[in-house]
């Protein structure tokens, strides 16, 4: 993995240019929508020089927030760029190897998973299962796969040194596995027309008791004579 080290210890630079833009504010506007909370402990997986980060630590503020990237550059501007922010643990090197003993109640994948190897999404994900709390979720950004399908066979110049079309079934080969299901999928728009991202929410597999017997139910003409009275009393 050195290679993709050095690759994105090259790519802060480019970082740095763009900054904080639409697609980080949507992010943590996911977040929000489905019970960021302020006393969280939240992983980022994938952080580069923070710019996200920047974004996310000022909503954690009684919670914690552990940051990781492949890149030692990255790791060191982050630290730069986030002095302002006493919540922030910062992790460098690949996510696999490395010791983490916490529970997180989120773990974030900011248009990152796409760059990871998709030989190592397996392994990936049963470390990330066992680092989610029992009621935590897991958020993952990703291009829309199709328009990745589009920029590797018209726009191939502006891809990472790893870009790859990740699809809802290779997601769900790489997750169920290891107890971890779909809880929400969607493919929006934030430049591009017909849906250029998707935003996607893992949580954990939680055994439920369900009744042994299931209600009868009503015939249809009961039902719609149900309903009309519902209607008119």
């Amino acid at each position: 993995m050195s290679e993709v080290s050095e690759f994105y210890d090259q790519y802060t630079t480019q970082q740095k240019e763009i900054g904080v833009n639409k697609r980080h504010h949507t992010i943590l506007g996911w977040l929000k929508k489905f019970g960021l909370q302020s006393h969280w402990s939240v992983l980022e997986i994938g952080c580069g020089i923070g710019t996200f980060t920047s974004l996310l630590a000022p909503e954690l503020k009684d919670g914690k927030l552990t940051i990781n990237d492949i890149s030692p550059k990255s790791i060191e501007l982050a630290k730069g760029n986030l002095r302002a922010h006493n919540n922030i643990n910062y992790l460098v090197g690949d996510i696999l190897p490395l010791s983490i003993h916490e529970k997180f109640d989120l773990i974030v994948l900011p248009d990152v998973l796409e760059h990871i190897p998709m030989e190592q999404h397996n392994r990936l994900f049963e470390k990330l299962a066992s680092l989610l709390k029992a009621d935590g979720y897991i958020f993952i950004h990703i291009p829309n796969p199709l328009y990745m399908e589009w920029a590797h066979k018209n726009t191939p110049e502006l891809l990472q040194i790893i870009d790859q079309s990740l699809h809802t079934d290779h997601i769900c080969q790489v997750t169920y596995p290891h107890g971890l299901y779909i809880h929400f999928l969607t493919t929006y728009t934030i430049w591009l027309e017909n849906g250029d991202h998707q935003a996607i929410v893992l949580r954990k597999r939680i055994e439920k008791n369900y009744p042994e017997v299931i209600p009868p139910i009503p015939p249809l003409h009961k039902r719609i004579v149900n309903r009309l009275k519902g209607l008119f009393n």
